[in-house]
């Protein structure tokens, strides 16, 4: 049985076997982050409607070459769920291990969502179908008569 997150507008399943952490929505901050027991993780954001998704995605690819000087950097676009996505495919090292990540940002009439996932290669190719099906969890509770977009 899947556990659920259901706070500040956000509202996703996740694997009850993975840890929660609301700080930021504590905080205020529309943004919560889900571990899985090997360290990978899955993060979903809510920005204002105004905010680009290619802007955003493209301010969160600036953030990670800050921290890592060799990353590598692919434009990606993902359908999920039917929500046409825009973002990047991230890879770089950290602790001498080969690690992917990803962003995809979108819009809807309502506000921005981004979504970040991140694990070393090994994981990321075993987990990957779990961050995919947490994202479409997310964009099933977004149905709401104004979101046309």
């Amino acid at each position: 049985m899947p556990a659920e997150f259901r706070k500040v507008g956000i509202a996703f399943q996740y694997p009850e076997n993975w840890t929660l952490d609301e700080d930021d929505a504590l905080a205020g901050r529309k943004s919560v982050t889900v571990y899985s027991p090997g360290g990978a993780f899955w993060t979903v954001s809510v920005y204002p409607h105004s905010t680009d998704p290619q802007k955003l995605a493209r301010e969160a690819v600036k953030v990670m070459k800050q921290e890592y000087q060799e990353l590598e950097v692919e434009p990606a676009s993902e359908v999920i769920a039917g929500r046409e996505t825009v973002g990047f495919d991230l890879g770089f090292y950290y602790l001498d291990l080969t690690n992917t990540a990803s962003v995809r940002c979108f819009r809807t009439d309502r506000a921005t969502y981004a979504f970040f996932c991140q694990a070393e290669d090994r994981e990321f190719a075993q987990i990957q179908r779990v961050f995919l099906a947490m994202a479409t969890s997310f964009l099933g509770n977004l149905k709401h008569p104004r979101d046309r977009g």
